[in-house]
C-alpha cells in the first residue's frame, strides 16, 4: 500500500521591533538577558491594565503579508484565545482568529520536481508567551518563569495543505525564512527561537482523498528538527494505519535528544480555546494609504533577486539562489562587484561561495563578522584579473586576510608576492626544468604527455609558485615541442 502525507505549516516569526506588541517593554534577547528585567504591568497580565497596538508590528506584518501575496485585510480584529499555562500570565493570549490581518496568498519555492506553489491561508498578529525552564534534580522537580519575552509581537503565518513531502516543507520554511530576513522584519537566528515551526500532518493513501486524524507537532525550533520530526510522524502513521490501527488527534512535541514525538494532549480544536473578540482593543483598521505606503518599502525579494543574478551574471541557478537567499550574502556579493570594476559576476559568486564558504565552514564563525570588507575582496580580485598574482597566491593571500584581515596589498609587499610575467625570465625557468630532468622529457617525446602538467610542477615550484600560470603554459608547450 502506498501512503501520501499531507502537510500544513505554521510559521510563528517574532517581529523584530524595539517594544512589544500591546506595551513600552523594551523587547531583549530572551537567551542573553536577565529573566524578567523588561516587564511591566501589561505584559504581566495584572488587573485594570489596558494594551495599547504597537504600530510598527503592523507595519511588519504587512510587508511580510505583501511580500506573499496576500490581501490585507481593511478591518482585522483582536481576539482572547484563553488557555492556562505558567507562561501566558493573563490566561489568554491576544491573538486573530476570524479577521486576521492579512490573507490568501501563496509562496513559489524551488523543489527537485519543479515549481510548487504554497498557498498562504492567513498571517495574523498575536504576542509571545514567556519562557519556561524545567528543572529536574533528585529531589526536586520545578519550572522557572521568565517573562521577558512575553508580550514580543509575532507573525503567525499559516499555510493551506499544500505540502506533499519532507523537501516541500524545508523548502517553504527556507524560503520564508530568507523573505524575513530580506524585509528586515526577523532576524532568522534560529537559535535564539526568534523562527518556530509548527507541523499539522495527516496521512491517506494515495489516490484517494480521505484523510486520516491530523497530528501537530510542536518544538520545532530548526529546520533539521523540522524534517526530522515530519519523518518520524509519518513513519510512526504508517505503521498505524498498516496494523490496523487509528491514529489519535493530538498534539505532540518534539524530543530532539531523542529523535521522536510525545504526546503533549489531546489535540484541541477552536472551540477549546473559547475565542471571543477582545473588549479592550477596537478594530485594527488599515487604509490603502498606509497599505500603499508599506508597499512601497518593500525591497526585491530573494525569488526575484536570484533571477536577476541569473540574468545579469549568467550565474547557475544554484549559486543565484545561494547568494540570494541570505540579505548579508547578497548585499555582499554585489558591494564586491561595485568595487571590482572589470571583473566578472561569475568570478566574484565563485571566490564567495568557494573560498569564502569554505573558511566560514572551517571556523564556524558568522557570515557577518567577516574580516574582508567587500572592497578588500575586490581589491583582492582586480589585481588576479590583471595579472598581478595567480589564483593559486590569491587563495593564500585570501586566507590571511579572513584569518587575520589587512589588505592583499600589503600581504603582496610583505611577502613579495608579485606575479611574473617575464617572458624571458619563465622562458628560463622552463629550460632549467627540461635540463634537469631528461628522463621525464624523454619519456614525454616518446608519448607520456601527461608530463606535461608535472613539468608545470616543477617550474611553478622553481617561480615559488610567484609566476604567470599561463606564460608558463605557453612556454612549456613550446620548449616541449622542441621548438
Amino acid at each position: 500500500m502506498e501512503y501520501e502525507v499531507v502537510i500544513g505549516l505554521e510559521v510563528h516569526a517574532e517581529l523584530a521591533t524595539r517594544t512589544k506588541m500591546f506595551c513600552s517593554c523594551r523587547v531583549v534577547d530572551s537567551t542573553q538577558a536577565e529573566p524578567n528585567t523588561t516587564v511591566c504591568p501589561v505584559c504581566a497580565g495584572m488587573p485594570g491594565v489596558l494594551p495599547v497596538v504597537n504600530r510598527q508590528a503592523v507595519d511588519y506584518a504587512m510587508k511580510v503579508g505583501l511580500a506573499l501575496g496576500c490581501t490585507i485585510n481593511h478591518t482585522s480584529l483582536f481576539d482572547r484565545k484563553n488557555y492556562f499555562y505558567p507562561d501566558l500570565p493573563k490566561g489568554y493570549q491576544i491573538s486573530q482568529y476570524e479577521h486576521p490581518l492579512a490573507s490568501d496568498g501563496q509562496l513559489v519555492v524551488d523543489t527537485s520536481q519543479g515549481e510548487k506553489v504554497i498557498r498562504v491561508r492567513r498571517a495574523h498578529l498575536e504576542e509571545d508567551t514567556g519562557k519556561l525552564t524545567h528543572v529536574e534534580t533528585d529531589t526536586e522537580n520545578y519550572s522557572l518563569v521568565d517573562l521577558n519575552r512575553c508580550g514580543v509581537p509575532l507573525l503567525e503565518i499559516v499555510t493551506e495543505p499544500d505540502i506533499r513531502s519532507i523537501e516541500e516543507a524545508k523548502a517553504y520554511a527556507t524560503s520564508l525564512r530568507a523573505i524575513l530576513r530580506a524585509l528586515g522584519v526577523n532576524s532568522g537566528d534560529m537559535e535564539k527561537g526568534v523562527i518556530r515551526f509548527e507541523a499539522n500532518i495527516s496521512m491517506r493513501e494515495a489516490g484517494t482523498d480521505v484523510l486520516n486524524n491530523r497530528v501537530e507537532i510542536k518544538n520545532l525550533n530548526s529546520f533539521r528538527a523540522m524534517e526530522r520530526g515530519i519523518a518520524y510522524e509519518i513513519d510512526r502513521q504508517i505503521k498505524i494505519m498498516e496494523s490496523g490501527g487509528t491514529v489519535a488527534q493530538e498534539t505532540l512535541g518534539w524530543d530532539e535528544a531523542n529523535g521522536c514525538t510525545y504526546t503533549q494532549r489531546s489535540k484541541e480544536d477552536a472551540h477549546d480555546y473559547r475565542y471571543f473578540p477582545e473588549p479592550d482593543l477596537p478594530p485594527l483598521v488599515v487604509d490603502a494609504e498606509w497599505v500603499h505606503r508599506v508597499h512601497s518599502t518593500l525591497p526585491e525579494l530573494p525569488r526575484a533577486r536570484a533571477r536577476r543574478y541569473m540574468d545579469e551574471f549568467g550565474l547557475s541557478a544554484a549559486d543565484s539562489a545561494l547568494l540570494a537567499a541570505d540579505i548579508s550574502v547578497a548585499e555582499y556579493f554585489e558591494n564586491t562587484l561595485s568595487a571590482a570594476k572589470d571583473v566578472p559576476g561569475k568570478t566574484v559568486a565563485a571566490w564567495i561561495l568557494g573560498e569564502v564558504y569554505a573558511h566560514l565552514n572551517r571556523t564556524s564563525e558568522a557570515f557577518e563578522s567577516l574580516r574582508i570588507d567587500p572592497a578588500g575582496l575586490a581589491d583582492l580580485l582586480v589585481r588576479l584579473t590583471k595579472g598581478e598574482v595567480n589564483a593559486a597566491t590569491a587563495k593564500t593571500i585570501l586566507v590571511t586576510l579572513l584569518e587575520k584581515g589587512g589588505s592583499a596589498g600589503e600581504i603582496i609587499k610583505a611577502q613579495g608576492l608579485q606575479q611574473t610575467s617575464d617572458k624571458g625570465e619563465i622562458a628560463a625557468l622552463v629550460s632549467k626544468a627540461l635540463a634537469e630532468n631528461p628522463t621525464e622529457l624523454e619519456s614525454y617525446r616518446a608519448g607520456k604527455e601527461t608530463l606535461a602538467n608535472w613539468f608545470f610542477g616543477q617550474v611553478m615550484r622553481m617561480a615559488g609558485g610567484k609566476a604567470n600560470p599561463q606564460v608558463v603554459r605557453d612556454e612549456l608547450a613550446r620548449q616541449l615541442k622542441g621548438d
